[in-house]
Formats: structure tokens, sequence, C-alpha cells
């Protein structure tokens, strides 16, 4: 049998070599404040922690197909703040979570309505950081009015918001969601701009809003481009996350960027408060965050259980070496 495929110098590198980024970020800590992790693998949790990921926001968001009935929603919101949880933990990784009724879905009324109802049921919870992620996906009247009643929840239970800016027409939809904000007396230093690009950043930053970046390929942004909005902007009210969900995405990219923008001469504190402080800052408004959780390395125990269940299976024990050829 013949190959056409040349095996190249890299190819033939020991299974052993880690990925040139990790070199840059040496003793780096992050907290990736926007990933779908319910959407993940146990691997992408092992690659998380092993790149310096300490402690992740995971935000309610539509599933990729619509939900049929309020019960799938209450399911849904319990596994973020327990299976989920959990699961991170088992990892070395603080969990938390934004609860809220995604915009796509604010568009079927009926059942929109009976999440509204639920919604008070969650948002009080241990580890839930705030309201979201709510705002705008097709500019509807609809989403419009369920992005105000959810304002007021968030008002109700003082927590911070975190908004969806729409893929289309981003900047009228990004000007939009802070205009209501702002109309439903919400202190801009209590809302989340997420998913920002060059076009919207400078009014969201001169509004006092925090503006965060969603390194996500093709669709949102690049981290190329992201190092250049540090450049120009700074570090002050920016923040990163990887929104890594069931599509294209990368659970790593807080810490690649990072490891960017250090390869591009970014100074260390910017680097700091890009892809940890402020993420904290901002969602410790919530009084649900406590940095002493996640900022020792604590030991974990794999086969703990939760409702009966671990992350292995029978007999499993945990890989250790991530590196290693063999699975055992």
């Amino acid at each position: 049998m013949c190959y056409s495929h040349q095996l190249s110098e890299k190819d033939l590198q020991p299974l052993s070599v880690l990925p040139d980024y990790l070199e840059h970020i040496k003793g780096m800590r992050f907290f990736d404040p926007h990933v779908h992790m319910t959407s993940r693998t146990t691997d992408d949790y092992q690659a998380m922690a092993d790149a310096g990921v300490t402690a992740i926001i995971e935000p309610a968001f539509w599933l990729g197909q619509p939900r049929t009935g309020v019960d799938t929603f209450r399911d849904y919101f319990s596994s973020l703040i327990g299976w989920e949880r959990f699961r991170a933990g088992q990892f070395g990784i603080k969990h938390y979570c934004t609860i809220g009724l995604n915009s796509k879905e604010a568009n079927n009324e009926k059942l929109a309505e009976a999440v509204m109802e639920i919604l008070p049921l969650f948002i009080y919870k241990e580890g839930v950081v705030g309201v979201g992620e709510i705002g705008f996906d097709d500019q509807t009247a609809l989403e419009e009015k369920y992005y105000r009643a959810q304002l007021e929840l968030a008002k109700e239970a003082n927590l911070p918001v975190q908004i969806h800016t729409p893929h289309r027409d981003k900047k009228q939809g990004t000007q939009r969601s802070m205009d209501i904000a702002i109309e439903h007396g919400l202190d801009p230093a209590m809302v989340i701009v997420d998913h920002n690009n060059e076009e919207t950043v400078k009014e969201v930053l001169d509004r006092g809003f925090w503006a965060a970046f969603t390194i996500y390929p093709f669709t949102k942004m690049g981290n190329e481009r992201m190092v250049e909005v540090v450049k120009q902007y700074g570090s002050e009210r920016i923040m990163i996350n990887s929104a890594a969900d069931w599509g294209i995405s990368d659970p790593l990219a807080v810490p690649k960027t990072a490891a960017l923008m250090h390869e591009s001469g970014i100074d260390l504190h910017d680097i700091h408060l890009v892809t940890y402080r402020n993420a904290i800052t901002a969602f410790a408004q919530s009084g649900q965050i406590n940095e002493a959780d996640f900022e020792k390395v604590k030991t974990v125990d794999q086969s703990e259980k939760f409702n009966g269940s671990t992350v292995l299976r029978g007999g499993q024990q945990p890989r250790m070496d991530k590196n290693t050829m063999r699975i055992r």
C-alpha cells in the first residue's frame, strides 16, 4: 500500500512535547466567563485545567434546536447548578452559571411565559452569578419584551446582566441593548455586553459597560484581532471568553489568546486583567464568587459521586497523563 502523505518533522516529535502556546502562559491562571460546557467533553475540562483555567461561567443558552416544554428548561437549569458544577469540579475547575431565557427561544411566547415563571426559582441559587445570556437575536418585539422582563428580574435580585448581542445588525442591536438597560435603571457597571467586535467596543466602553469579546473562529473574533483591540483600547473593563459550545469552537481560546498577547508584547498585567481579573470583578458583584474557592490547587477525587454518578465508568481509573498514546 502506498501513501502519498510524507511525515514532517512535526509529525515525528515525541508525544510528550507540549503545544507551543503553553510555553507563553506558564504560571498564569484564567477565568473563562462564557463557555457552554454542557456541550463539551471531560477531555475539554482536562485540557482547560492543564492550560491554567481555574474557573468558568456557563450561561444558559440555546441548545441547537427549539425546546418544546418548560420542563426541558427546568431540567437544563437544574443541570447547570448541579451536575455540570460537579463535573467541572472533578477537574479542579470552579463552575458558576448565569440563568435566563435566551433571545432565540423568547420568540415562542407561550413557552417564554412559562419559563419566566420558573426563573425566580433558579436565579437565587448558589453559584448563579447573573441573569443571562439575554438580549437580542433577530431583534423582534418578543425578544425585547422578555429582555426587558429579565432586566427587571436582575434588578430585583441585584445580579449582573450578561447580554448576548446579535450576530446580524450587531451595532444596532448592541446600542439598543444598552439603551434599554439604562432605561430600566441598570448601572452599566452591572452589565456585561458580550460578543463585541471592533465596531461596538468604543461605545460600550464609553458608556461605562463591560465589554466582553468571544474568541470564536469565523463568526465573532479571532485572537489576532483581539490583540489589536487590547493594544488600541487597553484592558480596563475588557474581558475575553471562548463561548465554546456544540459548534466549531475552542474551549482553550482564553489561554491561547493570552499566549498570543504575550508573544505580541502586551504587558502581563493587561493580560491578567483581560483573561482573569476583570471577569471576577464584574461577576463578583453577584456576591457569589469567592476567589479562595479556586485560587489554590485542590486535590480532586474523581471517584466522588453526584446523585450516584461519577465522571468515571465501571472500573475506570482517572487518566493522568494526557500526552500518552496509550488509553488504559
